[in-house]
């Protein structure tokens, strides 16, 4: 094996043979490095089949710590999560990697794992640079026609799927508050963030005050950046790192996808949107992202230079909306 697996080499083929049959022998293991808050391996098997082996290990989630004190609707993690938007994605015809199995039963190990189709192909962010604009309108087109079916699964109240109770407060006030605490965890380590917390404070509670009360809510994939979407060699889009799906105001989703897909936007666009909830929400991403970026670096995440140029480069954007002439 090339590398540590978290499942044992024996109990990993005793899994496999389970849930594949006995033609199925793992010879090659590798980890798929990027994911915060699961562990993520390639497999191989002796027969050409290849899959993917997905882990919920707490201890290797660096956003362990915010997840344990979240409520069900502000969590983004967890096996149950997976399963629950799985079923829910595939029932409305929105392409994600096929769940193969999932083990909860922790006899053996501490954690959950599953087993989920290997889908070949690149991440969206590789068509950002594709010599055919052809191939990248036809792939954009599908992404932006999947999210707007995806989006108008509409629900009168705000939440994650097995949320069975209602909010009496309107859903952007829990990103209002998240703002509140990342900046204050921002200021801590950031000088300029420091120097101008008041300011940015201000600037959040100017754009809160311009959002007026809604009572319907769009299925939203809740973190969707090109690195989130696979493509098959049918230019097919497939969702991944689905847990944190839930109804919401689709100006959350949207504002993260403007600055995500920058020019290819055009395609995954909306013309109904709440102008104001689209500025609030983006001044949030910047904020969050700044916190995000540090708590990598404290945390040992491996690509430090990544995590560093998330902190910079949403600071300054962040900066920027305390001049903004919009607000």
């Amino acid at each position: 094996m090339e590398v540590t697996c978290h499942l044992d080499y024996a109990d990993l083929q005793d899994y496999v043979k389970k849930v594949f049959g006995s033609d199925y022998f793992v010879v090659r293991i590798s980890k798929i490095n990027g994911g915060t808050q699961k562990v993520v391996y390639k497999l191989d098997f002796s027969n050409g089949f290849s899959c993917i082996l997905y882990i919920w290990d707490p201890a290797s989630n660096y956003f362990q710590e915010e997840q344990t004190n979240l409520d069900i609707n502000e969590r983004s993690d967890g096996s149950d999560l997976f399963e629950l938007n799985y079923q829910y994605l595939i029932q409305k015809g929105i392409r994600t990697p096929a769940l193969y199995d999932l083990n909860t039963e922790k006899m053996r190990y501490p954690f959950d794992y599953a087993l989920v189709e290997y889908v070949a192909g690149n991440k969206a962010e590789v068509f950002f640079h594709h010599s055919d604009s052809k191939v990248q309108d036809n792939l954009f087109q599908k992404l932006g026609d999947m999210l707007a079916r995806m989006h108008t699964n509409n629900k009168k109240s705000y939440g994650k799927l097995n949320y069975e109770g209602v909010y009496t407060e309107s859903c952007h006030l829990l990103q209002m508050e998240n703002a509140k605490e990342q900046l204050s965890y921002s200021s801590q380590y950031l000088e300029h963030i420091r120097a101008n917390q008041s300011k940015l404070l201000d600037t959040l509670y100017e754009l809160e005050s311009k959002i007026k009360p809604r009572t319907q809510y769009g299925f939203i994939h809740g973190e969707l950046g090109p690195d989130h979407v696979l493509v098959n060699d049918e230019l097919d889009p497939f969702l991944i790192d689905i847990e944190g799906a839930m109804f919401f105001d689709i100006e959350h989703e949207h504002s993260f996808l403007e600055f995500r897909f920058g020019d290819f936007y055009r395609f995954l666009k909306n013309d109904t949107l709440d102008y104001n909830r689209m500025l609030f929400y983006r001044f949030h991403h910047h904020i969050s992202l700044i916190s995000g970026g540090l708590k990598l670096l404290h945390r040992g995440f491996p690509d430090k230079q990544f995590a560093h140029g998330l902190a910079d480069h949403h600071s300054r954007s962040a900066l920027e909306f305390i001049t903004d002439s919009r607000i």
